[in-house]
């Protein structure tokens, strides 16, 4: 029994002294290590365009612009405030920021994320009016404007023109 387990431990021993004596594997020797790049944080703000209350659980969508836009999206939901924060995006990077909530229109629009942190502001409006045929509306228009503005899907940021009060006309 003792021959055996110095038997054991001599092999042992030569495994080892080989395993040491074995330089590198050829894909090591070539390998160099790139860092990441700098990452950014990025932090959205979702606010109700009509007086400015924020949302909470919205669902802040977060898609790279370069590529193809299915790889790598990340969904985070908004806090109490309607702050959604994510640090994991490549300074110097586009970056396809999408809001989702019901009962409100859908947001999205492209970022520049040039330096460490950015912050955005998005205001959701109620979606428009949709088209009845219950309701009593003049058969002889169309309740439904095709115009990009006032599609469903499209809501604006927080300094668009829309949200600003309309200029009263002169007589």
């Amino acid at each position: 029994m003792r021959r055996f387990q110095l038997r054991s431990i001599a092999v042992t021993m030569v495994m080892a002294a080989a395993l040491l004596a074995v330089p590198c594997s050829h894909a090591d020797r070539h390998r160099k290590y790139k860092p990441p790049p700098p990452m950014a944080k990025l932090t959205v703000t979702v606010l109700r365009a009509a007086d400015g209350k924020p949302l909470k659980n919205a669902a802040v969508v977060f898609h790279p612009a370069l590529g193809d836009t299915t790889e790598g999206n990340m969904e985070l939901k908004t806090n109490d405030d309607g702050v959604a924060t994510l640090n994991i995006i490549p300074q110097g990077s586009q970056v396809l920021v999408q809001v989702i909530l019901s009962g409100y229109r859908t947001f999205g629009r492209k970022y520049d994320v040039p330096g460490s942190e950015k912050s955005i502001t998005v205001k959701l409006l109620p979606p428009n009016q949709q088209y009845s045929i219950y309701t009593k509306n003049d058969p002889s228009t169309d309740m439904q404007n095709n115009t990009p503005k006032a599609q469903m899907g499209h809501a604006e940021p927080a300094d668009s023109p829309l949200l600003q009060p309309a200029a009263k006309k002169k007589d």
